[in-house]
């Protein structure tokens, strides 16, 4: 498709397709969604369905480390040619150009968040061992991957949601943060299967955990979670302390999207506090915040958009 010569249909189409990705997959992320504009929605959606292709390609565990990353490479090329008015048969491609163009998204943000979603191929192969991934030595090490996975999706959310002072940016940044440690804390198990273990090794020694503690054999043959929750506990501490910035927020933004940004902070740190009423079991299940409490969310979000 000639970006030139879309149609109005080709458009609502593609953004169709968008929302279908982030209604299905974005279980957290959809429900604030609602709360926008139709125009600033459908455009957090291809946002979405953007970051969710990423996502697919570093989590295939079919392909090699190599292949992944040149097929997340691809698919960073062809959105550049996109954004710079080229063709495209790609519904997601075309919406995201759309909503990058009407909202001026940089398009830097884009090429940081896939190297982002490329530091999770990063690979190494054990001596006689499974192939693993890279962990983080410090935390240092752990907030440059945050931000580019987590902090750039929240700098474009703000040209979407629409801001004036340049303070949003770093609150945004910080927001995300918070976002990205919260679903490390959910996620440990489900990570830690695939070879990924986020939790930094400097806070590792300090509680004196072993990595050896997030082996895959270890969670599936009688996993002390005992052992692990000072640890746990020690980062969502740090996670609410980022919170803050995302309340700090909200103030910031357009009017108009302050119910969003609203639900989004609500929804996420009331799962940071799930993990913590559940005293950092994130073994046994994996906790969520019920379909009820979002939709709750949203109609609380609702309402402040009709009385602001």
């Amino acid at each position: 498709m000639d970006g030139a010569r879309v149609s109005q249909a080709q458009l609502d189409y593609a953004y169709a397709s968008c929302r279908a990705v982030a209604r299905g997959a974005a279980k957290n992320f959809y429900y604030a969604f609602l709360a926008l504009p139709k125009e600033k929605r459908n455009a957090l959606c291809a946002v979405y369905a953007f970051m969710r292709h990423a996502d697919d390609i570093s989590d295939d565990q079919k392909l090699a480390a190599s292949e992944r990353a040149e097929k997340l490479n691809e698919w960073l090329q062809q959105a550049m040619r996109s954004f710079a008015g080229g063709p495209t048969d790609d519904a997601v491609l075309l919406a995201l150009s759309d909503a990058q163009q009407r909202f001026k998204i940089p398009t830097e943000l884009f090429e940081k968040l896939v190297l982002g979603t490329a530091m999770d191929v990063q690979e190494t192969t054990a001596p006689g061992g499974p192939r693993t991934n890279i962990g983080y030595a410090t935390f240092d090490d752990l907030y440059r991957y945050c931000y580019h996975v987590a902090s750039v999706v929240g700098l474009v959310c703000i040209h979407i949601f629409g801001y004036r002072d340049a303070k949003a940016e770093r609150l945004a940044e910080r927001c995300g943060i918070a976002f990205q440690l919260t679903n490390i804390l959910r996620d440990v198990k489900e990570d830690a299967l695939m070879g990924r273990t986020y939790l930094p090794q400097e806070d590792m020694v300090r509680f004196g955990v072993s990595p050896q503690l997030f082996s895959a054999a270890e969670l599936r043959n009688g996993f002390d979670a005992g052992k692990a929750r000072p640890l746990l506990e020690f980062e969502a501490l740090r996670a609410r302390e980022f919170y803050r910035s995302g309340r700090e927020l909200i103030s910031l933004v357009d009017r108009e999207s302050r119910p969003a940004l609203w639900a989004l902070v609500e929804i996420y740190s009331r799962l940071l506090e799930k993990i913590v009423s559940r005293d950092y079991d994130v073994f046994s299940e994996r906790v969520r915040v019920s379909t009820a409490e979002k939709l709750s969310i949203l109609a609380r979000a609702w309402l402040r958009r009709l009385v602001a």
